[in-house]
């Protein structure tokens, strides 16, 4: 067996631990929601609304590299990875039929590696973290941990295996950082008075 087929096999057996074995009522009820934008859009409202409040123009930079952020993070794992990687869904893989736990009515059609919702909210996750450490620091690796739940639901529900989600946050947690790296070096979040 190749290293790629042994790293499959270790990939579809964590899968079934996290979508079967480990599954129970209450992340039955729970976790099909957190992944949907209704949920955790508001989240990433409120750091956009005290960013510009607090920030004025400094805000609105921050705003507008964090948009670029995700946008690179969806054109790189939505656009380019997916069209040169296609690996067929859980929820589409026939050898997993009648051992699946699916929690959602939709499977996209599209390549499960990688994750866009494991990218995108990683790239915002660790860019929010290097933007706002020296603001924050107290509680603000919590936007890890918001990001890691959104993307272990994307196994749960049965529409990721973990490698996409491995390698959708490592995607995002590099472009995030370069953002945040690229938006330090030439702003500071400072509470400047509009003139």
């Amino acid at each position: 067996m190749s290293i790629l087929q042994q790293i499959l096999q270790w990939d579809r057996e964590l899968f079934n631990k996290v979508n079967s074995d480990w599954s129970n009522s209450f992340f039955d009820a729970i976790l099909p929601y957190i992944r949907n934008a209704m949920v955790w859009a508001p989240l990433y409202l409120f750091f956009i609304v005290f960013t510009i409040i607090n920030y004025k123009r400094s805000g609105l930079f921050w705003v507008l590299f964090g948009v670029l952020a995700v946008a690179t993070s969806d054109i790189i794992s939505s656009w380019a990875i997916k069209e040169l990687v296609f690996r067929v869904r859980p929820c589409h893989d026939e050898t997993l039929a009648g051992h699946i736990h699916i929690l959602v009515n939709y499977c996209p059609m599209s390549s499960s590696f990688t994750s866009s919702h494991a990218a995108n909210h990683f790239t915002l996750a660790t860019f929010i973290f290097f933007t706002f450490r020296n603001h924050l620091n107290k509680w603000l690796w919590l936007v890890f941990l918001w990001a890691f739940i959104v993307a272990y639901a994307q196994v749960y529900v049965g529409v990721h295996y973990p490698g996409d989600i491995i390698c959708g946050a490592f995607i995002g947690y590099f472009i995030g950082y370069t953002w945040a790296k690229t938006f330090t070096s030439g702003f500071l979040l400072t509470a400047d008075q509009e003139k």
